[in-house]
């Protein structure tokens, strides 16, 4: 009987230790399924640093897409008009200029002449500061200075009747070609008679 209590007495604290062991297991699997898994930190720093990453690689498409503006054009980037495109103006008026046609040997103006004169003056009006020269021609008979002399007269006839009809003489001024520069080359009347002129050059 003594024996029994005794073994009763040893069973009653080892039971009471299993209890609390198997209680305390209890518990940690409760915390463990319970408790949220908190992020860890590589998981962290990659959130943090995904969206400034994102605006990054958008700003290049923003400033792609964002429209040319007069406050974003520097003035470098604006090409100088070239000295060409200038001559070209001067030209193109020019070439808007008729020739003028002489008689064999003489520096008189005809009629036709005197009417390509008038018409002339009126385009010339469409830049009043323009300058005028009037470059004379010959044909190839003669000689170079008997030429020379000719050329000089016809462009001489044509400034006299300009500033006949009102274009001022300090606009306008002459050069002699002689048979130098033909319009057109050949040996015959039909040639000829297209180097006996005068040609107008609008002139700074």
């Amino acid at each position: 009987m003594n024996t029994n209590k005794t073994n009763m007495k040893l069973l009653v604290p080892v039971l009471c230790a299993g209890m609390f062991i198997y209680g305390g297991c209890a518990k940690q699997q409760t915390v463990k399924v319970d408790q949220p898994v908190a992020p860890s930190a590589t998981t962290a720093a990659t959130t943090a640093t995904t969206p400034p990453a994102a605006k990054t690689a958008a700003a290049p498409a923003e400033a792609a897409s964002a429209p040319l503006s007069a406050a974003n054009i520097s003035s470098d980037s604006i090409p100088p008009q070239s000295p060409q495109a200038t001559a070209g103006t001067d030209a193109s008026q020019t070439a808007a200029l008729e020739t003028i046609y002489f008689d064999f040997d003489s520096s008189l103006l005809n009629d036709a002449a005197r009417a390509t004169l008038v018409a002339n003056l009126e385009k010339l009006k469409a830049n009043p500061k323009a300058s005028l020269r009037i470059e004379g021609h010959s044909d190839e008979r003669g000689s170079d200075d008997y030429n020379l002399a000719l050329s000089e007269r016809r462009a001489q006839s044509a400034k006299k009747y300009l500033q006949a009809l009102g274009f001022p003489a300090e606009k306008l001024s002459v050069l002699g070609y002689g048979e130098e520069r033909p319009a057109v080359k050949g040996e015959s009347e039909e040639f000829w008679a297209k180097n006996r002129r005068d040609e107008f050059v609008i002139a700074r």
